[in-house]
């Protein structure tokens, strides 16, 4: 019923795709009698005509292939079922279905219609038992039967993946027979091959299935008889299929690395042969293969990661990376960046991998040089972006961490004199890499070409990050000058910021302006500037020891013409030099370097800057996160994958921004962070010193100077009044200073660039603060006085409760206080009356004798009367008893002999003890 009704859900589409039902009523009769005579037909040479003319009809016709999905698949999968020995009918069912599943191209099918190649292979994965029965169908000896039933189950694959892939995981030994068709003959294990490919897309289970299964071992072997790098698609398939089954799968590395090694893998990087040539397909396998190692170097488990890139370096893997990328000119650009991403993931944090890079050599005889220096020249000499971003990773992983290795390459930059360093670099092998990395910095003094310095600046940039010992043995080199009218040699951060001030007004060999939409020149050296000034006062110092750079900071800060990352930028690199800044001397301390971005810039406008560069693509949330893992290599984008384009410099990003896209690569989540963690020690330090100035004052008033004719009690008293004027002022300077500051900090984002309107507003922003301020306090001193008056209430009402209880004590203890006084005046009168009525005392106690004899005369009749009760008492219950005992025929005289006698006897004991 379910398979119904979805075939009148999609029956009532047909019209929307091709007209109203009429214009389909021929195909629908004419597959519907197909149908009846596949069904029905008595002779099989009928039914195998009615087959083959029903798979012509429905691989040409989109109306066909409606009309079969609604009535076509309960036919055929019943010749499946029956099969009854004839195969060619089973080859035709097969046949049939595959075109039924296959899109047809239709120039008046529009792309939100129903397709109905998909609706059939969504009507065929819901049928009960189907690709239990395909699968079945694989066991057939027939060649082409296996032949289709793979096709169709790769068709159905790739339009319900999910379906079939739990459909599959559910029928017993289901991916065994899969695996089965490896072994088969050539074309099958192609399909088979294929099929596994779609299947293991994001399936766990079944790639663990697949592994348990020896999946390693027959993708090697095929890859082996296929000929390695140099075999067709089948090489390809086969490492998309290894590819599948490592990718986040750490369990499946470790039995890949446990079992079979690394070796089988590597050897496919071996280059054959003389000539070295590399077609397409050849491409498209080294770059699925240099996937696969990098697949082994990234992942969600470090202990395997350490693991993987120490055996990889043990089997030699970084050996062949070199000859691949950097000894091998013939290599295409796209395999030659893999390759340097492949190194960079290699070597980053692991140290023994970092020293054998760093003593790898490259060549032959007297041609050899150090690796590094072979991947430098190919970053200066190269014409591909990619390739430049893609060897520049190599430096940064490096230099990251790794501070031995910086101050190694640090300890060669020394500068030659100006005759060697105009020789050309692709010529000298014996060039350090220092002296090939400043004769790079150096370029641009000669031709102008500001592309090689800037590319040599990002080295630098790696080689002096976190170093300080690095970028102060840097701050020493000096170059010299090309002109000899100037300077014999100047600074190298000197002349970074030559470069810098050149590259806003750079001029191509086409002698045309170079706009700031292809320019990313200015950023590199922006991000030099950034890494070598942080945390690094000497570098502050000798940036601030020619008054131009600071001037042209600023101007740099404020000209709207330059792009955003620019002007945030050197908006950053001004930050530094207030953050880092140890100098004394006025008009360069940071106090001084605050007071010129107010005055030039203006705080609100110079905050801007910082807020528009975190809100551009380079510096957006995304960027701050972990970076966008690679997209998997498959068939349908090897090819461009493969034919890798250089970076358009007219290439504009989503979000129309004016920076160059290869900064993007450049400014990783890293260094994104880095400047957003910058950025907020800046701000901080800003506001700090604005809100506090210098308290010395270099200038004496003429008011403290003391007057003619002023004795000294008048001038203190004049001195006194003008201290007290100058701290009210100077307190009020620094409370209006802070107030503006903490504002400016805070909504740096929320004004405007123009500098007049900020002028307009600032003193009433600053009016509007302090009256708030003002409104503040005085509701903090109403709640204040709030609080204390309930207190003083609750205190006041204690008190008086307090009160009313000692009140309440106080009139007790009187009470009782007449009461004693009352007794004891009592007491008084009887002890006189006593003491005057002495002759009257004999009869008194006379009397009251006689009242205690007749007291206790009347408490004796009293207890002598309680006990003749309880005797009456007593003999009522003997009475009783003893009719009772009568009634039972007892003798009660007997019973009661003798007992008096014993009472007699007690008391004759009681009156003898007394």
């Amino acid at each position: 019923m379910k398979k119904m009704d979805l075939v009148s859900g999609y029956k009532g589409m047909v019209g929307l795709v091709f007209g109203n039902e009429n214009s389909t009523s021929n195909e629908d009769s004419y597959v519907e009698r197909l149908l009846d005579c596949i069904s029905n037909g008595k002779l099989p040479e009928d039914r195998r005509n009615a087959m083959a003319e029903l798979q012509s009809i429905v691989a040409e016709s989109h109306a066909a292939q409606l009309a079969f999905g609604e009535m076509g698949f309960p036919v055929l999968l019943g010749v499946l079922r029956e099969r009854d020995d004839d195969v060619e009918m089973v080859r035709g069912a097969l046949e049939t279905l595959v075109s039924a599943l296959t899109p047809i191209a239709h120039p008046k099918l529009h792309a939100n219609e129903v397709q109905p190649a998909l609706m059939n292979a969504d009507l065929l994965s819901r049928e009960g038992q189907s690709i239990s029965l395909l699968l079945g169908l694989l066991e057939e000896d027939d060649f082409y039967v296996r032949y289709y039933t793979l096709q169709l189950l790769t068709a159905l694959l790739t339009n319900s993946p999910n379906r079939l892939q739990e459909a599959i995981l559910a029928i017993p030994r289901g991916i065994t027979r899969l695996m089965d068709m490896l072994m088969d003959q050539e074309v099958i294990r192609n399909e088979a091959l294929l099929l596994l490919t779609y299947l293991t897309r994001e399936a766990e289970e079944i790639q663990k299935i697949l592994v348990f299964e020896g999946a390693f071992e027959k993708i090697f072997s095929i890859i082996k008889e296929e000929g390695g790098s140099e075999g067709g698609v089948v090489v390809q398939d086969c490492l998309e299929l290894l590819n599948n089954l490592l990718r986040n799968n750490s369990s499946n590395q470790v039995l890949l690395r446990e079992t079979i090694g690394f070796d089988s893998l590597i050897s496919i990087l071996k280059l054959r042969g003389t000539t070295y040539s590399f077609t397409q397909q050849k491409t498209i396998n080294l770059l699925s293969v240099l996937e696969t190692i990098r697949l082994l170097l990234n992942g969600d488990s470090n202990t395997n990661i350490l693991t993987n890139k120490t055996i990889l370096v043990q089997r030699k893997v970084l050996d062949y990376l070199l000859m691949l990328g950097v000894e091998s000119q013939w290599a295409p650009v796209s395999v030659r960046c893999l390759v340097f991403q492949c190194i960079g993931d290699l070597i980053s944090g692991h140290r023994q991998n970092l020293d054998a890079l760093a003593s790898k050599s490259l060549g032959d005889g007297s041609e050899v040089e150090p690796a590094l220096n072979s991947i430098l020249r190919i970053i200066l000499r190269t014409s591909s972006m990619q390739e430049f971003i893609a060897a520049d990773y190599v430096f940064k992983s490096f230099c990251e961490q790794n501070s031995d290795g910086q101050k190694m390459l640090a300890s060669t930059l020394i500068p030659h004199p100006m005759s060697i360093t105009n020789a050309r670099f692709e010529e000298d092998v014996n060039m350090s890499f220092g002296s090939m990395l400043l004769h790079g910095l150096a370029m641009s003094e000669h031709d102008g070409d500001l592309e090689i310095s800037s590319r040599a600046a990002s080295i630098l940039s790696h080689v002096m990050k976190d170093n300080i010992q690095c970028k102060e043995k840097v701050l020493q080199i000096k170059l010299e000058s090309s002109m000899p009218s100037l300077e014999s040699a100047e600074p190298l951060l000197h002349r970074m910021v030559k470069y810098l001030a050149l590259a806003s007004s750079r001029k191509g060999k086409d002698e045309k302006s170079t706009t700031p939409r292809s320019s990313y020149f200015q950023p590199i050296i922006l991000k030099l500037l950034v890494t070598w000034l942080y945390d690094c006062p000497k570098a502050v110092q000798s940036f601030l020891d020619s008054r131009p750079h600071l001037t042209y900071l600023i101007e740099l800060v404020s000209d709207n013409e330059s792009t955003v990352c620019a002007r945030g930028l050197a908006a950053v690199v001004l930050g530094e030099c207030v953050i880092y800044n140890k100098i004394v001397e006025s008009g360069k301390d940071a106090f001084a370097i605050v007071d010129t971005i107010s005055q030039k810039v203006g705080l609100t406008s110079y905050f801007l800057r910082l807020d528009e560069m975190q809100k551009s693509f380079l510096f957006s949330s995304e960027k701050s996160t972990q970076p966008q893992p690679r997209k998997p290599l498959t068939r349908s984008n090897a090819n461009s994958m493969a034919e890798m384009e250089d970076i358009d410099d007219n290439e504009l990003t989503d979000n129309c921004n004016d920076d160059h896209p290869m900064l993007a690569s450049m400014f990783d989540s890293q260094f994104v962070n880095f400047i957003k963690s910058l950025e907020g020690g800046i701000r901080d330090s800003i506001v700090q010193i604005y809100s506090h100035p210098k308290s010395n004052v270099s200038v004496v008033p003429a008011e403290l100077e003391q007057k003619k004719d002023e004795n000294d009690r008048e001038y203190i008293k004049r001195l006194k009044l003008f201290v007290e004027k100058q701290c009210s002022e100077i307190q009020d300077l620094l409370n209006r200073n802070a107030t503006l500051a903490e504002d400016l900090a805070n909504t740096g984002g929320g004004g405007s660039a123009d500098t007049e309107p900020r002028s307009n507003n600032g003193s009433e922003k600053v009016q509007i603060e302090t009256l708030r301020r003002d409104l503040q306090e005085v509701s903090q001193r109403l709640e204040m006085l709030k609080t204390e008056n309930s207190t003083i209430q609750n205190e006041a009402l204690s008190y008086k409760n307090l009160a009313e209880k000692m009140e309440t004590d106080l009139k007790s203890l009187s009470d009782a206080y007449n009461s004693l006084e009352q007794a004891n005046y009592s007491l008084e009168m009887e002890v006189r009356a006593l003491k005057s009525g002495g002759a009257t005392l004999g009869p008194d106690i006379e009397k009251i004798k006689a009242e205690a004899r007749e007291e206790a005369q009347k408490e004796s009749e009293g207890e002598l009367g309680d006990l003749l009760v309880c005797l009456g008492q007593e003999q009522s219950k003997v009475e009783k008893l003893s009719a009772r005992l009568v009634e039972l025929g007892e003798d009660v005289d007997v019973l009661l002999e003798g007992i008096g006698e014993d009472d007699m006897g007690l008391l004759d004991d009681d009156d003898d003890e007394d």
